[in-house]
């Protein structure tokens, strides 16, 4: 099976849902007459009480009773009434938003394309024609021959709202192309079936699946994993081509309901790999790739707060796995006795170990040295490891598309928040860094007019938080700002000091952007994760709080000209720090937040919930964790007091933060707060977590954001 590499969602949260409240009527906003005026939801009676606490929740009726269909007229009639607020006051920014899209879209490549990687028989890459908000998956014969466009999501997404292409496979005869779209945004995929060679569709189409799935070696057999009702993937099924779906055979069902279960395959394609997991724990089996029938071999039955991940060559297994140390370390077992497990590389103090990849020669051990991005290249025989050096003290890097097993030259992707993305070619026995492409930015791109940064700010539990930070040269640090701080903090997910374009619409106004390295991400190892999740969650918010602190203390800012964003779960972390520290943010903006944390992990029947429990606790059971996350939750904590002007979105089909979160937290802000400062929600009507779908439509939306906060900040007419 060949997988064809995508670039993936920014996965954050998992679904979301709510307690249904008995319906009463909604206070009805006509949205000709009174879109100046902010729209007002009824405040409806709905409590409960859970540990001898009464929790009360008036904004409960939000969440409609039919959902994932959303065809209540009274919720509908607030979400529409919210969208034309947002639309009377952002109107007068329209030139603005224009203007920061046009400067946008004049740094994107419009006829742009991926560098081709060869798979076997062919070369394969993407392309974006002028002007299409989709792009081409192509490829062309190693020995000659005319480019073929083996999928164009351009049509496949014509007359449709939202159109996201989800993974792809291509069976190992290069004949047969599987892959998987999703028209509305809640990330249940349909995988179809083409025959490259006829350019026709195959009969056979699976809905409700997410995730990866492969082929079988003899291209027979495709694997892939079901949704159920609650966003959850339970099941491993088998179909095999050609046959009805509904005769699919059942390859693998998690029975636990707070784990996962996925699909994949090991480099070098001999194993297919059916893994399931949470947030904390992890187990994989794995079949043979030319007998996907044969007894699963399992390497290692599931202990609680063990994770690992699996690769091989020959007949050695190489694991990768936080058992004894969360840096990681490196294992081997013979794939006899997989359980047998003998240390080949020992977990280092430093040296956080990210992943292991194997080749027919060599192996590669990608990680973070004191949180900077390492590539190390070892030998089976042992030896020193040879680190890949690359050109600037701050960036991030890592393995790009390498999809054979036989390599010379690995594909590597490099960046740092002056350096373009920037694709390059390493030579296995010299050592040589080759440079194959570097992003182009057609209106014009002078790095050296910008300068970056990266310093430690001590928290106030004397952790010191990391914080990389670009901007124009001759920033001056008097206070004056403005300064951009973002965030995730969540789920171990690192925020890499990467480039983009975008930000250089705020940097070329006098910005200065900066990352906050917040703990609850694996910035700096998997302890960093560990010490803001669960208990420690509180460390995430405090973080960011005295980051920003720090930063206007170095003279990046001062109070209100600071502007703060994060998304999803770092949509939780603006919501928790516009309830602590109000006077700090001229504006925030929270994307798709998770703001009703406390309601969401309370019903373990909503999609997903049960698998939330290792990040946020289980308040269910635990009155401790239910003290904890009621403490902290931003729906729950919103108070009388002035509050920064805030930019909400959401996604009316997401499955990640259902619609309702941060419908009812704007709602009782709107009720509760003291200020007159402007508060906007804007609900995408047919998209999901990741807002709008095409390229140009995304950056919009990106252009409404920095508009919003020039806006805020009085910068509006600055050209």
């Amino acid at each position: 099976m060949k997988q064809i590499v995508l670039l993936s969602f920014l996965a954050a949260l998992l679904p979301a849902a709510l307690a249904v409240a008995s319906p009463v009527s909604v206070k009805k906003v006509p949205m000709t007459s009174q879109a100046a005026s902010p729209p007002i939801a009824a405040r409806k009676p709905h409590s409960f009480e859970h540990h001898g606490y009464r929790v009360e929740d008036p904004y409960a009726w939000l969440r409609d009773a039919s959902y994932p269909q959303v065809d209540d007229a009274e919720v509908l009639a607030y979400l529409k009434a919210e969208n034309a607020y947002f639309e009377h006051h952002m109107k007068p920014y329209q030139p603005l938003v224009e203007t920061i899209f046009q400067e946008m879209k004049g740094r994107l490549k419009e006829d742009d394309s991926s560098v081709p990687q060869k798979d076997g028989d062919y070369l394969y890459w993407r392309r974006f024609e002028k002007g299409a908000q989709y792009k081409q998956w192509m490829r062309r014969p190693v020995a000659g021959g005319s480019d073929e466009v083996m999928l164009d999501e351009a049509e496949l997404a014509k007359g449709k709202e939202y159109f996201r292409l989800g993974s792809m496979a291509l069976t190992e005869d290069d004949r047969i192309l599987a892959y998987a779209t999703d028209t509305n945004g809640s990330e249940r995929f349909t995988i179809r079936f083409r025959d490259l060679k006829t350019g026709q569709e195959l009969p056979g189409e699976i809905p409700n699946t997410l995730g990866d799935f492969v082929f079988t070696t003899d291209g027979k057999y495709l694997v892939y994993a079901l949704v159920n009702d609650n966003w959850r993937i339970d099941r491993i099924m088998v179909h095999q081509l050609g046959t009805d779906p509904a005769t699919d055979k059942l390859l693998y069902e998690e029975p636990d309901q707070t784990f996962q279960a996925g699909v994949g395959m090991t480099q070098s394609r001999k194993w297919i790999m059916v893994a399931t997991g949470n947030h904390e724990t992890s187990e994989i089996r794995l079949l043979p790739s030319d007998n996907i029938f044969a007894t699963p071999l399992l390497i290692r039955p599931r202990q609680k707060g063990v994770e690992y991940d699996v690769e091989d060559h020959g007949d050695t297994l190489f694991i990768h796995t936080n058992d004894v140390s969360p840096q990681f370390r490196l294992v081997t077992a013979p794939i006899t006795k997989p359980g047998e497990w003998t240390e080949r590389i020992a977990p280092s103090a430093s040296f956080y170990m990210t992943a292991v990849t194997t080749f027919a020669d060599f192996f590669i051990v990608e990680g973070r040295d004191n949180g900077l991005d390492q590539i190390e290249l070892h030998s089976y025989a042992g030896g020193k490891p040879k680190r890949v050096k690359f050109p600037e003290a701050s960036y991030t890097a890592s393995l790009d598309e390498n999809p054979e097993y036989q390599v010379k030259t690995l594909r590597l992707a490099y960046e740092s928040m002056v350096t373009p993305d920037t694709v390059m070619d390493y030579d296995v026995a010299t050592g040589g860094l080759t440079t194959l492409k570097i992003q182009e930015i057609p209106s014009g791109y002078d790095a050296s007019q910008y300068e970056t940064e990266r310093m430690d700010i001590t928290a106030r539990d004397g952790t010191k938080v990391p914080v990389s930070i670009v901007y124009r040269k001759g920033f001056k640090k008097d206070g004056n700002g403005p300064l951009y701080l973002y965030a995730y903090g969540a789920y171990g997910y690192a925020m890499p000091p990467s480039f983009s374009t975008l930000r250089l619409s705020l940097l070329d106004r006098g910005f200065a952007y900066a990352i906050a390295h917040i703990r609850g991400g694996d910035d700096l190892g998997q302890q960093w994760h560990l010490d803001g999740k669960l208990t420690k969650r509180t460390n995430t918010f405090n973080d960011f709080v005295d980051a920003a602190k720090g930063l206007i203390e170095k003279g990046f800012a001062k109070p209100g000209r600071v502007v703060a964003a994060g998304g999803s779960a770092g949509g939780e972390l603006m919501g928790a720090v516009v309830n602590s520290n109000p006077e700090l943010w001229g504006a925030v903006a929270a994307h798709v937040p998770f703001v009703d944390v406390l309601n969401t992990m309370l019903d373990e029947s909503l999609p997903l919930t049960p698998g939330e429990w290792p990040e946020w606790g289980n308040p269910i059971e635990d009155k401790a964790a239910f003290e904890l996350i009621r403490s902290y939750s931003p729906y729950d904590n919103v108070t009388a007091q002035a509050y920064p002007p805030l930019f909400v979105t959401a996604g009316l089909n997401d499955p990640r933060v259902t619609y309702w979160e941060p419908a009812k937290w704007v709602a009782k802000l709107r009720a509760t707060k003291t200020d007159k400062n402007m508060l906007l929600l804007k609900t995408n009507m047919g998209a999901g977590h990741g807002g709008k779908s095409g390229r140009f439509d995304a950056l919009r939306e990106d252009a409404e954001e920095y508009a919003f906060f020039l806006w805020q900040l009085g910068m509006a007419g600055q050209k």
